[in-house]
This record gives C-alpha cells, sequence and structure tokens, in this order.
C-alpha cells in the first residue's frame, strides 16, 4: 500500500478501500467545492469583525444597539434557513440523478416559499421591532437606536431569502464559487458604505447607527442582484420560472425542512441559557468567552466549508445511486476535516497570547483567553469532524438525527456540564480558571460526545436509504 492510501485511504459502504485513483478524484472534488465556501465564510468572518469596528466608533450604546438585533434576526430567519437546507438536499439528489429539470422545479418552489416568508418577516420585523428589542434585552438607553435599525434592517429580509435560496441551490451542485463572489461582494459593499455613512465621508452626511443599517441593506439587495442575475443566464444550470407545485418536492422540503427547523430552535435555546449562565460568572470572564467564540467562529469556517462539500457530494453520490461513493465522500470530507484542524491546533497554540492581545490588553483577560483556548484546541479535531459529519448526513436527508444530537449534546448537556464547572468545581478550586475555562470544557465534551454520535451513525449506513423524492 502507498503512502497516500495509507494516510487519505478511505472505504465504500462495504467497507472496501477505494483505489487510488478514484480517491484522488473523491479528495480534489472535495477540496473544488470547499476552498470557495471556506474563503467565504473566513473572510466574511473578518469582515464582519471589521463591521463591528467601524461601529465601535460611535460609542459604547452604538454597539449594544447594533449587538441587540442580532439574536432576534437570527430567530426571524429559523424558517427561511431550514427551507434553504431542504432546498440543498433535494437539488444535489437531483444533480446526480441527472433531472435538471426537476432541481430547477425545486428551487422555484422554494423561492416561492421563501417570498412568503420573506413578506411576513419584512412586516413583523418593521412594525414589531420594539416588541422585538424588549425580547432582546433592550433598555432605555439602546431602545430607540435598536428599534430604528432592526426596523431599516427589515427591508432587507425578503431579497435576502431569496439570496440564500440561491445560494442554497448553487451549493448543491458545487457552485460554490459563485456563492463566495455573490456574499463577498455584498460584505464589501457593506464595509465600504459603514465607512461613506456612519460618519459621514465623500460629502455624505453622518448618519451613524442609520448609516450602518442602510449599508447593510444595501449589501444584502447588491448580492440578491448578483444572485438572480445567474439564474437568469441562458445556459445556466437553473432557470427562473413561475413554479409549479407538487406534492413531492413540498413533501421533501418540509421533511428536510422541518428537522433543520427543530435544529435551529435547540442551538438557540442551548447558546441563551450558555450565554445567561457565563453572564452570571463576572464581567471579565464573560469578555474572555466573547473573545474566544470570536476564534472558535473564525476557526470552524473551515471546517464548514468542507461540510458544505460533504453535504453536495453525498447527496449528488445518492441521486446517482451511488451509496460507494456517498459513503466515500462522506468519509474523505471527515479526513481533511481532521488535517485541517491540526494546522489549525497548532497556529493557535502558538500565537494564542497574540490573538488575545488582539481584543484586549487586559491582563486578567488575556490569562483566561489563553487558558480557555487551550481547551479549544483539544477539541478543535472532534468540534470540525462533527461539523462535517452533520453536514454529510444533511446531503442524504438525515437531518432528523443531527437534531436529536444537537437537542441532547447543545440544548441539555453542554449546558449542564457548564454549569457544574462554572459553580460547583470553581468552588472547589477558587484560584483557579476553572470558571472561565468551564464553557469550553462543556464545549470541548459536546464536541466529542456528538462526533462519536454522528460518526457511529455514518458507519451504520442507514441514512445510504432515505428518500426525499
Amino acid at each position: 500500500m502507498d503512502l497516500f492510501q495509507k494516510i487519505f485511504g478511505v472505504k465504500d459502504h462495504e467497507g472496501k478501500p477505494i483505489d487510488t485513483p478514484k480517491l484522488k478524484e473523491l479528495y480534489k472534488s472535495t477540496l473544488n467545492i470547499a476552498w470557495p465556501s471556506t474563503v467565504e465564510g473566513a473572510l466574511t468572518a473578518i469582515i464582519g469583525s471589521v463591521d463591528t469596528m467601524m461601529v465601535g466608533t460611535l460609542g459604547a450604546a452604538a454597539i449594544a444597539a447594533v449587538g441587540l438585533t442580532g439574536q432576534p434576526r437570527m430567530i426571524m430567519y429559523v424558517f427561511a434557513q431550514a427551507m434553504c437546507v431542504g432546498t440543498t438536499a433535494l437539488c444535489a439528489r437531483r444533480k446526480g440523478a441527472g433531472d435538471q429539470k426537476s432541481a430547477n422545479q425545486c428551487l422555484n418552489q422554494s423561492l416561492a416559499i421563501v417570498t412568503v416568508m420573506g413578506i411576513l418577516m419584512t412586516l413583523i420585523g418593521y412594525f414589531g421591532a420594539e416588541w422585538l428589542m424588549k425580547l432582546g434585552g433592550a433598555n432605555e438607553e439602546t431602545m430607540a437606536l435598536s428599534v430604528a435599525y432592526f426596523r431599516i434592517l427589515s427591508f432587507s429580509f425578503l431579497p435576502n431569502c431569496w439570496n440564500m435560496c440561491i445560494c442554497a441551490a448553487m451549493r448543491a451542485i458545487g457552485k460554490t464559487r459563485i456563492t463566495m463572489v455573490t456574499n463577498m461582494t455584498a460584505n464589501l459593499v457593506n464595509v465600504v458604505l459603514n465607512y461613506i455613512l456612519i460618519n459621514g465621508k465623500l460629502g455624505f452626511p453622518a448618519l451613524g447607527v442609520y448609516g450602518a443599517a442602510i449599508a447593510t441593506v444595501c449589501g444584502i439587495i447588491v448580492a440578491t442582484c448578483i444572485s438572480i442575475s445567474v439564474i437568469l443566464r441562458k445556459h445556466g444550470y437553473y432557470r427562473l420560472s413561475l413554479p409549479r407545485f407538487d406534492r413531492v418536492t413540498l413533501d421533501g422540503l418540509t421533511k428536510v425542512g422541518g428537522s433543520s427547523m427543530t435544529e435551529s430552535v435547540c442551538l438557540r435555546l442551548g447558546f441563551l441559557i450558555l450565554a445567561r449562565l457565563i453572564a452570571g460568572i463576572g464581567t471579565n470572564a464573560f469578555a474572555a468567552y466573547q473573545i474566544v467564540m470570536q476564534v472558535t467562529s473564525l476557526s470552524f469556517t473551515l471546517g464548514d466549508g468542507v461540510a458544505t462539500g460533504g453535504t453536495s457530494l453525498v447527496g449528488q453520490s445518492l441521486g446517482a445511486r451511488r451509496k460507494d461513493l456517498a459513503m466515500a465522500h462522506a468519509n474523505a470530507a471527515y479526513r481533511i476535516g481532521l488535517f485541517v484542524s491540526f494546522g489549525l491546533m497548532l497556529i493557535i497554540f502558538i500565537f494564542r497570547r497574540q490573538i488575545a492581545l488582539l481584543f484586549t490588553t487586559d491582563e486578567t483577560i488575556i490569562l483566561g483567553v489563553t487558558a480557555s483556548l487551550y481547551v479549544v484546541i483539544c477539541a478543535m479535531a472532534w468540534q470540525n469532524g462533527r461539523v462535517i459529519l452533520s453536514g454529510a448526513l444533511r446531503g442524504a436527508g438525515d437531518v432528523k438525527f443531527v437534531a436529536m444530537c444537537a437537542l441532547l449534546s447543545v440544548t441539555i448537556l453542554r449546558p449542564a456540564l457548564t454549569w457544574f464547572f462554572c459553580y460547583p468545581v470553581s468552588s472547589w478550586f477558587p484560584d483557579t480558571q476553572i470558571a472561565v475555562m468551564s464553557p469550553w470544557i462543556a464545549f470541548a465534551i459536546d464536541a466529542v460526545v456528538r462526533d462519536r454520535m454522528l460518526a457511529y451513525r455514518l458507519k451504520q449506513g442507514k441514512w445510504l436509504d432515505i428518500k426525499l423524492s
């Protein structure tokens, strides 16, 4: 057996090793889809940080007001995001089956559904902004700014639903470079207009938080125009047309989307509980948690990129009735994730203090960040592994099992472990960093548990027989 097989070798659904020529093709196809998604995610995260820094020039109230809109906005998108997961799974299957017409029908039906969702979201967002901001925790100091920001932002909900849906369909057929260009253009427009509108440059008035909201809306509209132009091309894979609803497609979208929505709700609930637990430790501990969250979010974009490749190729393989290739693609994506994780672990270990210094000069917070990063490093391979395995199972339509894992692990196990290490254990060792590290100790255990649950599910092979349409 050659060195390439020893390091990168994977097996099919019957446990047979994939021969070297086919193995190299598997990795090449996965990486071709993964790298644009990875670049897109990484640059989006970086630009998001720059966006926050620009708003930060307006003061603490502005930062808080804009930040308060984040959670309500994520909740508003739960239904549309669930529909997009279903769109990816179904379009990938139909692409693999060589059924371009049915893939187009799926996209057009999905666009019609998210259009209704987007209109409702816009109305709720505009007229219910004050109630939503109260739900998000706005106070007298931040209420007016957050409500104004959210009302302007609500005008982007409908076009963003269209953009998300089209990008989901593009990822299904492996066209991740299109989604990369689309979303990166949106972010660049956002940053440029932030510079012009927030503090008033190039002759424009200084609009402050209102300018930041307008910049975000404009960026999303530009992205939507680009994505729509893609499906208006004469020789493209997808064609925009009036939807003709059929029960098979709607059942498939509902089956996958419903489970995806359950997973999203579980994640939101779990993260809300975690935030409240950590906030109770103290300001420095919460600040350290926020910094480490920024670092982990950026690092996980690599896992998300590989997961996109797994989702697309697993779905296409099952559509082509190639269970062997579906299993091989899932295993290849997982193996890529491990190698990527090892590189990230080394980088974070070497530059752990320098990373903390990018965000703060408070030595107490820096110590908390570096201690937490040690734990994150230990969990990184498991975390990226579970992200990739989740993507592969979603590509097969096995979203219900992924949602069950999220419920058990993120909503129940992780908050319980965070509380245990944060309060009882830290009280036993009062002069240590246990309290600050507690959410990341729970994070590490959660990553291992979910990775092993998903790996067992993958090995069972039941997901290979799921019917979507």
